[in-house]
């Protein structure tokens, strides 16, 4: 399962809503009419080069009119808690830092798992501290579903199954996540992306679904409804879309077909105006040539005394 890219779809789809969960009090002055930029891959790695490390999602924060300094942020999936390396991530945000030219750099770690894992990095000698790195960690399972199952926040909603729950509140908490992805969600194609989400995280079994539709009857039926006209539709759109390529290429091969059969024959009737009564063996070697040898022998009938001179 590649948890990572699951989360950076999750965050570029809702910036604003993932800083405000994951980034705590350091997202709580970003107005909605900030803008969030995410930091394009291809940017990273043509500025930095080999040094560039493809883990993090970086978003840069700018305010309306500049009235206060953008700040970049940094986020971080981590499944295993035992793999993160805050070396690699400090390195990291010091090649941002410089990047941008900006130490206003927020550093933030979303844990699937909990676990024991490094909450800084410090390196001094006898006398000094010369630097301090900490960053911040959202631990989804310490997270209580109960606090966030009415939550406006779609990225909190999709994560209810990541969160903290008894194992008996399993189809409670995946019903709350879908009734939230339909009310929080307007568009179709986010609908059909983020329930695969829910269904990844929730792995309901056999039993769970059986009694989601029992207890949840409206919302299962929607869902599934749903998930399959849009299918449906995506699939004859596609056909149509199939077609109207092909009869596009058919006109246009056709066209391209029926000038140079036409360039053909006007350039047999020249032939046999100059030369006489074409062998069959000629006719059919100018018939069956390309539009480029067409223009070539045109252009040498001009001048020459023979048709084996005009069709070499």
């Amino acid at each position: 399962m590649d948890h990572d890219q699951n989360f950076k779809n999750l965050i570029l789809d809702f910036p604003q809503d993932a800083l405000e969960l994951f980034a705590g009090k350091e997202a709580e002055g970003i107005e909605r009419g900030a803008r969030i930029i995410p930091i394009r891959e291809e940017q990273l790695k043509e500025r930095l080069g080999d040094r560039f490390r493809e883990l993090d999602v970086p978003m840069l924060v700018e305010w309306p009119n500049g009235y206060r300094a953008a700040i970049l942020f940094v986020l971080e999936e981590e499944t295993d808690p035992r793999r993160f390396s805050v070396h690699r991530l400090a390195h990291y945000c010091l090649d941002l830092s410089e990047m941008f030219n900006t130490d206003r750099v927020v550093p933030v770690v979303i844990f699937l798992h909990t676990g024991q894992y490094d909450q800084d990095l410090v390196l001094s000698g006898d006398d000094c501290i010369y630097l301090r790195f900490c960053f911040r960690s959202c631990v989804l399972p310490d997270l209580r579903y109960e606090e966030y199952r009415e939550s406006s926040n779609i990225v909190a909603r999709l994560n209810l199954p990541n969160m903290r729950y008894s194992p008996e509140q399993r189809v409670d908490v995946y019903a709350d996540a879908v009734r939230g992805l339909r009310q929080l969600e307007p568009e179709p194609e986010k609908l059909l992306k983020y329930i695969d989400f829910i269904d990844i995280y929730a792995h309901l079994d056999e039993d769970e679904r059986i009694v989601y539709s029992l207890r949840y009857p409206e919302e299962d039926k929607f869902m599934s409804t749903f998930a399959e006209r849009f299918r449906q539709e995506g699939k004859q759109e596609g056909m149509q879309q199939g077609m109207q390529q092909g009869m596009q290429q058919g006109m246009q091969q056709g066209m391209q077909q029926g000038m140079r059969q036409g360039e053909a024959q006007i350039l047999l009737r020249q032939l046999s105006l100059k030369f006489g009564e074409i062998p069959a063996d000629k006719k059919r070697l100018v018939e069956s040539a390309d539009t480029e040898s067409l223009m070539r022998w045109s252009e040498r009938i001009l001048s020459a005394t023979s048709l084996d001179e005009v069709l070499q």
